[in-house]
């Protein structure tokens, strides 16, 4: 089952197992149970800590179960996790083991603290890569609360349970049988959703804290490029992020990122959250702002949080980002990230050879059709309007490729899949309400992008877009705040041009600093 290669590196990590598990097998006469009896059979011989049974009772066949040798298991595979999936495998056989997850202390604390009967089933694809974060964050809540039980579900080896629950998109996340989430969930999201005391405790212990000298609102590539050029600077540095990573989360490849070749967006969140924390930057997460506002008598100034928390600060930098405006039509939602992107500058090189769609006829949208149209095989531009908006220059450039197709005066209704990934995208005319079908593999939705600032309304200058307005040194209209990256007025929005405006706008923010009468 398992090549020469990985045998040697799954080996080597099994050194790490502190104490002896079993791999309980429940299977049946089906192909995929002997490549589930391979598969065990093949890890245990890696290592003396590890043993099999295939006298399992789990009643969804085939399946295995991990536990500590003796007990019953509580972290469940009803499927064969390969793919983006072995990595869960891995962790789950190390940590039931014993090797510590790599959890913060006060995470690990209020999960050992949680009571109750907790039975997650994740249906997830092996080719899907939000999924791993899920089963991964349930398994480590398994292994250090005996309340949990997780069990992981290869949707395309039981097609009938995903069909009787009409799951459409991955990961699908229930617990005790009842849906819980869609989409990715670290394990702080999940205790979030179970701890309902959680939200006014750590209100309590955020508003105790004391007034940073710059505190950064948002945890993508400009937030976390801020905020390490602030820590440098020896200042007290906050951080506070509604999801940290923003919204590179959600793009699966990245090719353009200066001196690294390839790599996904959930890679890259990870890597620089890591980064931040190498130095002393509290991070305050899963946290969202609504309010900004100058301090009394010339105080620090003030950020209230949705869960009523008021944090200080000399300075602030708003990094919230932006996100891409959606179609809001069935089906977008469930193909999201797989065939639904909204970048192609870091997802087009993925449609190599393939047909794909482009939703809108302004600027962006033709400009993502003549990128497209030098990679992908066939390029249709939609167009809600009678004529593109695009800027002349543009569209000539785009009337001249020879695989492209301009539809104008289409209203999109719906985008349709095979349960795995976008199969076609549905439209009416809008002047006969003709419907039509349109047979592809990728769906770009360029009707432009939201920036995370509604909540900023009335506090300082905003473009006519919902931008924040800054100068050259990424100064707003509000003294002592600053704001870098996609919510801002600075074009082309780019992970790189984002760190780089992150870092300024830091420098900035120390530089207005040691100029102010405040002592650092």
């Amino acid at each position: 089952m398992l090549d020469t290669t990985i045998k040697n590196q799954l080996q080597a990590y099994l050194t790490r197992l502190v104490q002896p598990i079993e791999l309980v097998a429940s299977l049946d006469d089906s192909t995929k149970a002997q490549e589930i009896r391979g598969l065990l059979h093949d890890i245990a011989a890696l290592s003396e800590k590890v043993s099999v049974r295939e006298d399992g009772n789990n009643a969804r066949r085939p399946s295995f179960g991990i536990a500590r040798r003796g007990e019953v298991p509580r972290i469940h595979f009803a499927g064969i996790p390969m793919g983006h999936e072995f990595t869960s495998l891995v962790l789950a056989l190390l940590q039931t083991g014993g090797h510590p997850p790599k959890l913060d202390a006060e995470v690990i604390e209020q999960l050992k603290a949680i009571e109750g009967k907790f039975s997650f089933e994740t249906f997830i694809s092996l080719s899907c890569h939000n999924c791993p974060d899920v089963v991964q964050a349930l398994n480590t809540m398994v292994v250090l609360n005996p309340a949990f039980e997780a069990t992981m579900i290869d949707g395309g080896m039981f097609q009938k349970e995903v069909e009787e629950r009409q799951i459409m998109g991955v990961p699908a996340i229930y617990l005790n049988g009842e849906l819980f989430g869609q989409g990715r969930m670290s394990a702080e999201e999940i205790l979030a959703k179970l701890d309902t005391g959680a939200t006014a405790r750590e209100a309590a212990k955020i508003g105790a804290k004391d007034a940073f000298d710059v505190l950064v609102v948002g945890g993508g590539p400009a937030g976390a490029a801020a905020a390490i050029y602030a820590a440098r600077k020896g200042i007290r540095t906050g951080v506070v992020a509604e999801r940290f990573g923003g919204q590179v989360l959600d793009t699966l490849g990245i090719e353009n990122f200066i001196s690294v070749k390839e790599t996904e967006g959930p890679k890259l969140a990870m890597a620089l959250e890591q980064h931040v924390r190498e130095y002393p930057v509290d991070i305050m997460n899963l946290q969202r702002a609504e309010a900004l506002q100058a301090g009394a008598d010339g105080g620090p100034l003030e950020v209230r949080l949705q869960s009523g928390a008021v944090l200080k600060s000399k300075t602030v930098i708003l990094a919230t980002g932006a996100r891409w405006r959606e179609m809001n039509v069935p089906g977008e939602a469930e193909y999201r990230t797989r065939g639904v992107a909204y970048c192609p500058h870091c997802d087009g090189p993925l449609f190599k050879g393939k047909r794909v769609a482009v939703i809108g006829g302004g600027n962006s949208g033709v400009e993502a059709a003549i990128d497209l149209a030098g990679i992908v095989a066939h390029v249709t531009l939609i167009e809600f309007m009678d004529e593109l908006r695009a800027d002349a220059v543009l569209q000539k450039k785009l009337y001249s490729l020879p695989n492209v197709t301009v539809i104008k005066g289409a209203q999109t209704t719906e985008v349709t899949g095979d349960g795995q990934k976008v199969n076609a995208l549905l439209y009416k005319d809008r002047a006969s309400g003709e419907a039509h079908r349109l047979e592809l593999e990728g769906i770009f939705v360029q009707i432009g992008l939201l920036p995370n600032t509604d909540w900023l309304k009335g506090t300082l200058e905003l473009s006519k877009h919902g931008e924040i307005v800054i100068d050259a040194k990424g100064q707003t209209s509000l003294p002592g705040v600053f704001a870098a990256g996609d919510c801002t007025t600075v074009p082309y929005k780019q992970i790189i041009i984002a760190m780089g405006e992150g870092a300024k706008a830091s420098l900035s923010a120390f530089d207005h600093l040691i100029r102010s009468s405040a002592p650092l």
